[in-house]
């Protein structure tokens, strides 16, 4: 069990880390960010994918067979992504803001990007009261997906007037909410490891809602055949990494 909190605080952390990301984003002129942003996101989205059919969903049948609840579970992951983008107004973007993008207010964007983080601890803990393996998994996912989130809401805070270090100091806490995740979970998983059993069908409709419904339609505003290409060679290769650490 000790090992189990190890590893999950210590995940947790580094995914937090990522906030710093936005630092990044300051040193690349805007077209150029964009460009770059486009592959990443490319590559997040076949990792999320590659996490929730490789290794997510065959863990979620190994448990408890391919029955009507793990389908069940895997729809309410989708549903509760989809809910939480309408009723907090939590837009997972990953592009810049700008006059042509423009993005939610500031505050609006913490308190959306607080719960998404709290839902990332709870995955990750989760994950690894599975087994190790899965929890890496897991963690991997979502520190791909993180880059090009972090960086699109550190953008947002600028462009909602917070200066440079108010932003990343408001997005690094907002990213430490998942700490909170995770001993929410690593607290009560003894007591209620059925719970645990719903979680890893509920977090794969989680990576295929982010992917399918936030991810990829960025991808198609771009409709160059060589980005394109390009953006369908970044997915595969995070469907390989996914697969190779399998």
């Amino acid at each position: 069990m000790n090992s189990i909190w190890t590893y999950s605080l210590i995940s947790v952390c580094i995914v937090s880390l990522i906030s710093f990301v936005g630092l990044f984003a300051l040193s690349i002129k805007l077209e150029k960010l964009k460009k770059i942003l486009l592959f990443l996101v490319s590559f997040a989205a076949g990792v999320l994918l590659g996490a929730a059919f490789i290794h997510l969903l065959p863990e979620a049948v190994e448990k408890k067979g391919f029955s009507l609840t793990n389908s069940l579970m895997i729809l309410a992951g989708i549903l509760a992504f989809f809910a939480l983008e309408k009723i907090i107004c939590w837009r997972h973007c990953h592009i810049p803001t700008s006059k042509d993008h423009p993005h939610p207010l500031g505050i609006m964007n913490l308190i959306g990007d607080g719960l998404h983080n709290f839902m990332d601890g709870m995955i990750i803990s989760a994950a690894f009261m599975t087994n190790i393996s899965l929890g890496l998994t897991t963690t991997v996912a979502i520190i791909f997906h993180e880059i090009p989130q972090e960086i699109g809401d550190f953008s947002v805070l600028i462009y909602a007037g917070y200066s440079k270090k108010k932003a990343l100091f408001f997005n690094f806490l907002s990213a430490l909410i998942a700490v909170l995740g995770v001993l929410f979970i690593l607290a009560i998983g003894s007591k209620f490891k059925q719970m645990i059993d719903y979680l890893i069908p509920i977090t794969a409709g989680g990576f295929i809602y982010i992917a399918a419904a936030d991810l990829i339609p960025e991808l198609k505003k771009e409709q160059g055949i060589k980005k394109s290409f390009l953006q369908l060679i970044s997915l595969i290769l995070g469907i390989l990494v996914m697969l190779i650490i399998k």
